[in-house]
């Protein structure tokens, strides 16, 4: 009885902090859709070849413009890659995309407070910035080309292609078929993204329920600050890729560290650890080989502490580090009563389910993934006189053999 109470404990805990930010990701997802749809990228991709300070800016708004996925974050970065962006920006648009989107920072608002959604962007700056430098310094043209020949004999990966609008902002706010293009994308990210989220909720949940004791042998809680800081800053990433769980998902997670003593450094090192979980690191393992792929999680990990090391310090000095450290009880038990939260809540279960109806006109089914895609993709396949829509050529790329080997 005591194992079911604990799992019902932990289920609950989940719940109510799912609960507490679900409007803020729905909005969150709402924005990177419009964005999405109805800010061209096209251009920008051509332009993201070179190594310099100006791909780099064009990197940096074009990953804050897409999807917080990590994993959507690694396939379309090495789809840049391999149509000719130089690696830094490929690397400066995956952190980018997962550190300087609006969901994350909504939720990390909401659940902690504004000083780490306003740390969470600025060190974002920071690791694009150090990762840029690390990239130039240490992956070298001839490791860059063997990286790209990788790449191109890898499989592309799962990554849906965005929807995408023509017309004046005026137009796409009156047309039926702009909105689609938005309920798409926002679809598509939520059928990416849903496991992370759910993961990450169940995760900080069950943690939730350990002793202030676990935390205390784990981060060092009572050190003088110079040790504390170092130490937390380094064991930080290290949770979080023991923990599997990236993007969004690691914010509850995260509240529940900083409810149990870690310093603001070391929260921030684990928010910023997204990109080099094991099954990410994998991910780069298959694209683009493993002699550049231990350089670039090393380089990661560097810039990852450099980068909360420098945004402790510039907290520090303007008196922005939280003083108010929550209760871990406060965390997990939100409550769900009457109040602002709840009407937010069924606003956004309105909204989600207006752009998933949406996506009903345009939609249909992948038969490789099971994700609902665009009729206007451009991934398509004939099979017994009817069309068949895919989510992305790696799909398509998936059914095309196995529909020439029924037709033999």
């Amino acid at each position: 009885m005591r194992v079911l109470d604990y799992i019902a404990d932990g289920l609950w805990f989940a719940f109510q902090m799912a609960w507490e930010v679900w409007w803020a990701l729905v909005l969150g997802f709402l924005l990177s859709g419009i964005v999405q749809a109805w800010v061209p990228r096209s251009r920008m991709e051509r332009a993201l070849g070179g190594r310099g300070l100006r791909s780099v800016a064009l990197a940096t708004g074009l990953g804050a413009a897409s999807s917080s996925c990590s994993y959507a974050a690694t396939a379309i970065a090495r789809s840049m890659f391999q149509k000719g962006a130089s690696f830094a920006t490929a690397m400066v648009f995956q952190f980018a995309s997962t550190n300087l989107v609006f969901e994350i920072g909504i939720v990390l608002w909401i659940f902690i407070g504004w000083q780490f959604t306003l740390a969470e962007f600025v060190g974002g700056i920071f690791l694009i910035a150090l990762m840029w430098l690390g990239t130039r310094l240490f992956i070298t043209r001839k490791l860059e080309a063997e990286a790209r020949t990788h790449a191109d004999a890898a499989a592309a990966g799962h990554q849906h292609t965005s929807a995408a609008s023509a017309g004046s902002w005026r137009e796409r706010l009156r047309s039926v078929e702009a909105w689609s293009d938005v309920a798409h994308n926002f679809r598509g990210d939520w059928e990416m993204l849903w496991k992370e989220i759910g993961a990450g909720f169940l995760i900080a949940g069950f943690i939730a329920l350990l002793p202030m004791s676990f935390f205390n042998d784990l981060f060092l809680t009572d050190a003088p600050a110079p040790v504390q800081l170092i130490e937390n800053v380094l064991v930080g990433p290290i949770v979080a890729v023991l923990s599997f769980v990236c993007s969004v998902g690691n914010v509850p997670l995260a509240a529940v560290l900083w409810a149990g003593g870690i310093s603001f450094s070391g929260v921030m090192a684990f928010i910023y650890a997204d990109l080099i979980v094991i099954p990410i690191v994998l991910i780069y393992r298959k694209f683009y080989g493993w002699k550049v792929t231990w350089r670039i999680v090393a380089i990661m990990f560097v810039c990852i502490v450099l980068a909360a090391l420098a945004v402790d310090g510039i907290f520090s000095a303007a008196d922005l580090v939280p003083t108010h450290r929550p209760s871990i009880d406060s965390i997990r038990n939100r409550g769900i009563t009457w109040n602002y939260t709840t009407a937010l809540n069924i606003v956004a279960f309105l909204v989600f389910a207006a752009l998933f109806a949406l996506t009903m006109r345009r939609g249909a089914k992948d038969p490789v993934c099971g994700m609902t895609v665009d009729r206007k993709t451009p991934y398509t396949s004939s099979r017994d006189g009817r069309t068949v829509y895919f989510c992305s050529a790696h799909c398509k790329n998936r059914f095309d053999p196995t529909e020439h080997a029924a037709n033999a």
